[in-house]
């Protein structure tokens, strides 16, 4: 006898569904625009390319043990510079360890993969959710999870911006929480999946919460009595969730303080968008950086809108849900909800990053409404005429392209089509169940059975696919039509191709860390070029780059993009010897083939040098000067006319155009907008008698390379004789009768402790921007160990949360309390739950009549 198979649950055969229906509606969007990786166009945009990409590449060499660093330090991006507050806020998904299976030149392929699968998990986690707060037909739960992880948002926002993704799973996580609280069930399991959501991103699971708590606050007015009740129910969802930030703290709080010590960049004064732009984001094929992308298909809006509409519902979850809708819409459109919405802070780029929360409202809303049977005409007519009248408003927005509305039209009728033929359905289903009952046992009911369903085993099938395409269709079009415009209104990155191949040989047949450093060069493909190909370079895009740094390259004469906090590589042998660079690569502007990639060897000091005692200078405004100062030595000439033989340097941050030594080529300088600095520049060998053209604000210096060579030799005569380099520690051996002060060619970011000899650690000192520490007569060892700040404090209130949650479990398990208990109390106090309807589509006669058998509502 065979073993019986395991039964196929409703909610796993939604899950599946809705899972399908996002990844295919994804792949189908994505090939029609012929893009990565089922076409020549890439999708490595914006800070995709420029952030995500590099750090995942990082992430990569990490868990292979090629990467020079680890979890506290990384040695590859700005020097030196700490890696945790990084790894918090862009790399600590579970999904993100999946890149270890890819190798490095298929990056681009391993993050195209996780975020499908992102989108894929929030799709599965909503479709639970929904089949959580009320009974439904499974395809309907997955079409409307599948609506939601295909939002707007979504696919046109979050799919470049990645680790917002992990926002978009924890909303419905976070109300399934939500729910267990409310029934007593899974008190140990609900704050682990708190410390799971504030992990992957801290702060979209932020809004996440903030979600979460209003659809709490909803269920306990719709079905909690009590005022007692509904108290200790906030006080647990509130332990709950703080346990469960406790328990993520260790990486929250160096995260938080990663935050505190970042260049500040600049912040923005919030604007409204216009209602009709917002009207215009609920439809299809629309894309606007600054408004919320509210598209959730037209199927899932129009049973949202129904729902006030729809008599079936009880009066006081109608007005619950859709209240709810309209508040959290109105919040997103007044500034100090819009503030506290992104923690007091309005960002830099979207200001709509919690629309994935109003999203996830419009599908439970949508869901109330066909959970309690399908619409009635009039309920219907009132959500279209509310559908129609946000579409007609949106006609005066410029984000309607001329694809918007024949998509919207065509996602309308097969809606409107689906819905008649399931009201068909009912209705004949209905009168033959009638017939039956009235003709029961005689050869005439017998005859009308087997003839009356010949038309319902097809329409309910033929209704669910075009409810499905509509969805699928929409949200595909959609996808492509976003992957096309964002290519064209974002700055993009070249992916991985034969360039980077040559640009990683080349850095690692030069790499000589940590004797000296290698950096990856100036012409950039990413602001985070060291993550992508290795090396140790000084360039380095983060929403942390550390203020210190920032500054201290700034007066050394280096740019930036990003408002500061992309600071590029300085393409300059003076601050190369500062920083013990012994191996430049660079590529031929523009070019992509063999032989574009050279190595540039030099002479490089030690990571360690030592300064003769005295006090510590200051810096002062010619980057000239402050290289010089911390160079320890006068190596240029200042004057508009350079000498026959110095190399010439041209400095003008805030100068916009080209500049040119004498008849040479013209160099580019970008400078002087908004958030931009103009890198120092080289601009070749001084013929004599030569000036540099055009802008009368910038200084001119003129490098002595055999001063440069005698000052490095110096350096390194009395620097350090061995350094030696571990993830989070650097140690140097001096030479006898070392005094002064031991300088080492790293960023002063706050976390180094230092000592020198055997005495005890303290905060390292700064020099110039670099860590510093004094050295007593007789020193010969110098130390500095880094520190993350905030992890010793986020240790502890992590292990304070540990150990209430291992004392709660250990507690419950003395008294022999279950979840059976809670969930006993909850259900008492909410009354019996709704009979679940029975599964919509089934095969041959009996399919028709189970489908004939849906719930219409009440007929206005």
């Amino acid at each position: 006898m065979n073993p019986r198979r395991p039964a196929v649950t409703p909610r796993l055969r939604a899950t599946v569904l809705a899972m399908l229906l996002t990844v295919l509606a994804v792949f189908a969007g994505d090939a029609a625009a012929r893009i990565y990786p089922y076409g020549p166009r890439h999708r490595s945009i914006s800070d995709l390319g420029n952030q995500y990409i590099p750090f995942h590449a990082h992430l990569q060499d990490l868990l292979h043990g090629r990467a020079h660093g680890g979890l506290f330090v990384n040695w590859q991006s700005g020097y030196g510079t700490s890696f945790l507050p990084d790894l918090g806020t862009y790399l600590s998904s579970p999904f993100a360890l999946l890149v270890a299976a890819f190798p490095k030149d298929r990056i681009d392929l391993a993050v195209y993969l996780v975020t499908l699968l992102k989108m894929a998990a929030a799709s599965a986690a909503m479709t639970s959710l929904l089949l959580t707060l009320r009974p439904g037909r499974w395809w309907a739960a997955g079409l409307f999870g599948a609506s939601y992880a295909l939002c707007g948002w979504s696919v046109l926002e979050a799919s470049y911006n990645l680790m917002w993704l992990d926002g978009l799973i924890a909303f419905p996580l976070l109300c399934l929480v939500g729910e267990w609280v409310r029934g007593g069930r899974r008190p140990l399991l609900g704050p682990v999946v708190v410390a799971l959501a504030w992990t992957a991103n801290f702060y979209t699971a932020y809004m996440a919460t903030i979600g979460a708590a209003l659809v709490l606050l909803v269920r306990l007015l719709l079905t909690e009595t009590g005022a007692r009740r509904r108290i200790r129910v906030l006080l647990r969802a509130a332990g709950t969730v703080l346990l469960g930030i406790g328990l993520a703290a260790p990486l929250l709080c160096t995260v938080f303080l990663g935050t505190r010590h970042a260049y500040p960049g600049w912040t923005r004064d919030f604007a409204p968008a216009a209602w009709t732009d917002v009207f215009a984001r609920t439809l299809p094929a629309t894309y606007s950086f600054s408004t919320p992308a509210l598209f959730l298909g037209t199927g899932t809006l129009l049973f949202a809108c129904a729902l006030a509409f729809h008599r079936a519902v009880p009066r006081r979850e109608r007005a619950a849900w859709a209240g709810l809708v309209v508040l959290v819409a109105l919040s997103m459109q007044w500034k100090p909800t819009h503030l506290l919405w992104h923690l007091f802070a309005t960002p830099n780029g979207s200001p709509y990053r919690q629309t994935f929360v109003l999203s996830g409202l419009l599908v439970i809303a949508a869901w109330t409404a066909l959970s309690y049977g399908l619409p009635g005409r009039r309920a219907l007519a009132g959500g279209a005429g509310v559908l129609a009248a946000g579409a007609a408003c949106a006609a005066f927005s410029r984000t309607v392209t001329v694809y918007t509305y024949p998509l919207f039209g065509l996602g309308l009728a097969a809606v409107v089509g689906g819905l008649l033929l399931l009201g068909r359905a009912g209705r004949v289903g209905r009168a033959a169940g009638a017939a039956g009952k009235q003709h029961a046992g005689t050869e005439q009911a017998s005859t009308e059975h087997a003839g009356r369903p010949r038309v319902l085993r097809w329409q309910p099938v033929v209704a669910v696919l075009l409810l499905v395409g509509a969805q699928a269709g929409q949200a595909a079009a959609t996808t492509a039509y976003a992957d096309r415009v964002k290519i064209h209104r974002l700055d993009d990155y070249a992916p991985w191709g034969r360039h980077l191949d040559e640009e990683a040989a080349a850095v690692a047949g030069a790499d000589g860390w940590p004797r000296y450093r290698t950096d990856p060069g100036r012409q950039q493909t990413t602001g985070n070029d060291p993550l992508l190909v290795g090396g140790e370079g000084g360039s380095y895009y983060s929403s942390m780059t550390p203020d210190p740094y920032t500054r201290t390259m700034a007066a050394l004469g280096d740019g930036w993009t990003s408002r500061g906090r992309n600071i590029q590589s300085l393409d300059n042998p003076v601050t190369d010897a500062i920083f013990s660079v012994g191996a430049r690569v660079s590529s031929a502007p523009g070019a992509k083939g063999a032989g574009a990639v050279t190595v540039r060897r030099q002479a490089a000091p030690p990571l360690v040098t030592v300064r003769p005692p005295g006090p510590v200078p200051h810096f002062g405004r010619s980057p000239f000067r402050n290289q010089e100062l911390l160079l320890g030595a006068h190596v240029y000439t200042y004057a508009d006319i350079c000498p026959a033989g110095t190399d010439v340097f041209y400095s003008a941050p805030d100068f916009t155009g080209q500049a040119r030594l004498g008849d040479g080529a013209p160099v580019e300088l970008r400078g002087g907008q908004r958030g931009r600095r103009a890198a120092l520049q080289p601009m070749g060998r001084a013929p004599g008698d030569t000036a540099v053209t055009p802008d009368p604000h910038g200084r001119t210096g003129c490098l002595s390379r055999p001063k440069l060579a005698t000052a490095v030799a110096r350096l390194t005569a009395t620097g350090a004789r061995s350094v030696r380099v571990t993830d989070d520690t650097v140690r140097a051996q001096l030479p006898p009768g070392s005094k002064g002060t031991a300088v080492f060619a790293m960023p002063r970011i706050s976390g180094w402790q230092c000592h020198p000899g055997t005495a005890a650690d303290r905060p390292a000192r700064s020099y110039l921007g670099l860590v510093a520490v004094p050295l007593p007569a007789g020193t010969t060892t110098v130390s500095c160990a880094f520190h993350p700040p905030g992890l010793r404090l986020g240790s502890a209130a992590g292990g304070l949360a540990l150990a209430v949650l291992v004392g709660a479990a250990v507690v419950r398990r003395v008294r022999g309390g279950g979840p059976g208990r809670g969930a006993a109390a909850s259900a008492a106090a909410s009354g019996p739950p709704p009979p679940a309807p029975e599964p919509f589509v089934r095969g041959g006669v009996a399919a028709a009549v189970s489908a004939a058998r849906l719930p219409a509502g009440r007929r206005e």
